[in-house]
């Protein structure tokens, strides 16, 4: 019902910085909030960033002071800028969204986010 359309990964050096987008196909009107997850290999999936429709915000302890989560409404996107990279930051990054009155998820297919020493 919802289509999440990730872009922005890639390799970048330490002390790098990438910006993802994640673009709904759905007006923010309909999702109550989205965010971003990642995984790393041998991790758990944890939540990086959330952004929710009443402006409440959360960040991982990790990435409080370098990632900063964003939307553009009219674009129906949100974003995640992330400054200071290091290599524990490695994952697959994926975008989320929670509709109003739908009891599940929905997920985008990842991005590749790699980071170099």
């Amino acid at each position: 019902q919802v289509q999440l359309v990730e872009s922005g990964g890639g390799l970048v050096q330490a002390g790098g910085s990438l910006r993802l987008s994640c673009a709904a196909s759905v007006s923010f009107f309909s999702i109550n909030a989205m965010g971003w997850y990642r995984q790393a290999p041998g991790k758990q999936r944890e939540l990086v960033a959330s952004y929710a429709s009443g402006g409440i915000l959360h960040y991982a302890d990790s990435v409080k002071g370098r990632f900063t989560i964003s939307r553009d409404n009219s674009k129906n996107t949100v974003f995640l800028q992330m400054n200071s990279l290091q290599p524990e930051d490695t994952a697959v990054y994926y975008c989320n969204a929670v509709l109003r009155g739908s009891p599940r998820d929905y997920w985008g297919q990842g991005t590749q986010v790699t980071v170099s020493a």
